[in-house]
């Protein structure tokens, strides 16, 4: 089983990585695990021209094929995303708008092989869940769209460094535990 964890944070080295390397560890001792941060790729924003409505292609040349392969090459998908004013950062939603090639929304679509299955963590800085079950919906709904079955969540409060990850190893465990129980 192949498993891609995504940093969905420019930040290599804060809060967001320590929970990619805590879930790449957790599954790699039953998956092949690659893990990839937003910011290894450089695309550019979508320009909303929507050619890829007609050809199923985008007109920008960038990182975007590299990033898709990723996905392809993937059984199981997991986002790690921080929260940046209540929603993903800006990185990863300008890739979900360049993924619109992918998407079922429209014909002709590209397509990612079919039985692949998405998992997401949302942290944030505060006490309130909302925030975290936003960022779970943007997911999700960027998952159902590229025809990735969402099979679950994990919403992490009062995260800003990545010392602070540490108290909520065993959940990070247990939700990693059922990623591969469903394996």
């Amino acid at each position: 089983m192949h498993v891609l964890v995504i940093n969905c944070s420019p930040v290599r080295t804060g809060a967001t990585a320590e929970i990619v390397r805590i879930v790449s560890g957790s599954l790699s001792e039953h998956c092949q695990v690659r893990t990839v941060c937003i910011d290894d790729y450089s695309f550019q924003f979508c320009k909303g021209c929507r050619r890829c409505h007609q050809t199923a292609q985008c007109v920008l040349q960038d990182d975007i094929p590299a990033m898709i392969q990723e996905f392809e090459q993937a059984d199981v998908i997991v986002a790690v995303s921080p929260s940046y004013w209540a929603d993903v950062p800006g990185q990863f939603k300008a890739f979900i708008d360049r993924c619109t090639p992918w998407c079922n929304t429209h014909t002709p679509h590209a397509s990612l092989s079919s039985g692949k299955r998405g998992y997401a963590i949302a942290l944030r800085t505060g006490p309130g869940m909302p925030e975290c079950e936003q960022i779970l919906r943007t997911v999700s709904h960027f998952y159902g769209h590229m025809e990735i079955a969402y099979c679950g969540g994990l919403g992490l409060c009062a995260v800003e460094y990545k010392e602070q990850v540490e108290p909520h190893r065993a959940e990070i465990e247990a939700f990693c535990g059922k990623i591969r129980s469903a394996v």
